[in-house]
């Protein structure tokens, strides 16, 4: 059996049940109401995702879309096992959120995203501040906290808006502490090579920085806690690992593939052993590629800040969380110890799984973007998500691939009629001011091409995983 037998039955308005069946060795949920399409390419990775011998828990929030062999929106735990795959290419892939004190009307965020475009390179293979192996190897292992060792060791102007105390306050408000376990000696050459001058970019595809307005304010009580209100300027930063991740996963998918007892399968359904020696190996690459993106998320957040206190005078813009949604992690559910894949994912600890932390009484903070001409989400973890992992949606998820919303393939060749045409983007994206490093293939990011991020979220909602805090809609939206 190949997965096109596999069905999806409803089960209740917000689950999907796909019982096990065929090669499955565990069933599999899709979290989804009626309004959200899902591709039928996409529950066929969903069923191979099943069929992984080392699976005990599979499933894909509401905006499930089309992956590398395991779906966008997926999330699954391996027993004993690391899959290169379910994590993606874009290791660390997340999302992080900056509050202002101003307030629209107060400041033209026109002018300051221009300002931070000047700032902060956006697109593919770009540089910004670059690293030679030991401020590298620190970047890599140690994650954010090594970075008051770049301030003193590399002349930049990011470190003008650097700040100890803040930093001290940041680095409380990023998952893992901004760091995870890693071993320089088990990342590939070439993600050193590619990967070394990328520190303080944006990427391309969907990753964006945005200036973003408070809209509404669902819950006022943990709005204060977060120092969010109506009518609020807040920056909003979507980026990851860039080429030293990319070069990482694609290195350990190929490792995962050419084991002999990989024979037969194919490279996008592999993994490892994590008693292994390559198992481990790719446990600590990935962690470097980790450190590197919460290390260049940081970066950009600190590139913002000067753009904001250059243009407006000294501004305070605390850092309000930020969270992976790329990452597979060792945790406990249910008495069991499982390797939590969580690709496209967020995680979503409730308050009892956040203590010692500034979260332990309110929950995780969860960030949720739509898409560029659509509003984003701040949440919070509830504690009642076991049914998921303690996982919840990264986005909205894509209706449809680039390729078909904007009429072009790879290095922007034609690649048929497009379906979204130039007089619906624009319509889209009215009132926004949209700086963009690609204008040829921009459509790819069209806020058409994206799932209903409000569905999306009520979907999280109603089945109790999290709380809405705030909704944001964009002003002004820098895209690679």
């Amino acid at each position: 059996m190949d997965g096109t037998e596999a069905k999806l039955v409803r089960i209740d308005p917000f689950r999907l049940r796909m019982e096990q069946t065929g090669q499955m060795v565990v069933d599999a949920t899709v979290f989804a109401s009626k309004e959200i399409n899902i591709e039928q390419e996409a529950i066929r990775q969903i069923y191979d995702s099943a069929c992984l011998p080392p699976a005990r828990k599979v499933l894909a929030t509401a905006d499930i879309h089309v992956g590398f062999g395991i779906p966008i929106g997926a999330v699954l735990g391996l027993e004993d096992a690391i899959m290169p795959p379910a994590v993606g290419y874009d290791i660390n892939c997340g999302m992080r959120l900056l509050r202002t004190p101003f307030t629209k009307g107060q400041i033209d965020t026109d002018e300051i995203a221009n300002s931070i475009a000047r700032d902060i390179p956006l697109g593919e293979g770009k540089s910004n501040l670059p690293l030679d192996k030991h401020l590298l190897d620190i970047v890599a292992t140690e994650g954010v906290a090594g970075l008051p060792k770049l301030v003193q060791k590399v002349k930049h102007r990011t470190w003008e808006a650097f700040d100890e105390q803040e930093f001290a306050e940041d680095i409380n408000r990023i998952e893992d502490n901004g760091q995870m376990p890693a071993d320089m000696g088990a990342v590939p050459k070439l993600a050193i090579e590619k990967g070394a001058d990328q520190l303080g970019t944006l990427g391309g595809g969907n990753h964006f920085i945005e200036i973003q307005l408070v809209q509404k304010i669902f819950d006022e009580q943990l709005a204060k806690f977060f120092g969010l209100f109506e009518n609020q300027i807040v920056v909003m930063i979507h980026s990851g690992s860039r080429r030293f991740g990319y070069e990482v996963a694609d290195e350990y998918m190929s490792v995962a593939a050419n084991q002999p007892q990989m024979e037969g399968r194919r490279k996008m359904l592999s993994f490892l052993d994590t008693g292994s020696r390559q198992g481990q190996k790719y446990i600590s690459a990935m962690g470097a590629a980790a450190n590197f993106a919460f290390v260049n998320r940081h970066v950009m957040a600190l590139l913002v800040r000067r753009c904001f206190s250059r243009m407006f005078g000294p501004t305070p813009m605390p850092l309000v969380y930020d969270v992976p949604h790329n990452m597979a992690k060792l945790e406990t559910h249910q008495g069991k110890s499982l390797w939590v894949h969580r690709k496209g994912a967020t995680r979503a600890f409730g308050p009892g799984l956040m203590t010692a932390t500034p979260f332990e009484q309110v929950g995780q903070p969860i960030i949720t973007p739509g898409s560029m001409g659509t509003a984003s989400y701040l949440m919070v973890g509830t504690g009642n998500s076991d049914e998921s992992l303690c996982s919840v949606n990264h986005g909205a998820g894509r209706v449809m691939s680039r390729t078909a919303a904007s009429g072009k393939g790879r290095h922007g060749k034609n690649a048929g009629e497009a379906l979204i045409s130039d007089d619906e983007f624009k319509k889209s994206m009215a009132g926004i001011k949209l700086i963009t490093g690609d204008r040829r293939r921009i459509k790819e990011e069209a806020p058409a091409a994206y799932k209903n991020i409000d569905e999306v979220v009520r979907i999280v909602s109603q089945c109790g995983w999290a709380r809405p805090v705030a909704r944001m809609i964009p002003l002004a939206v820098l895209k690679g």
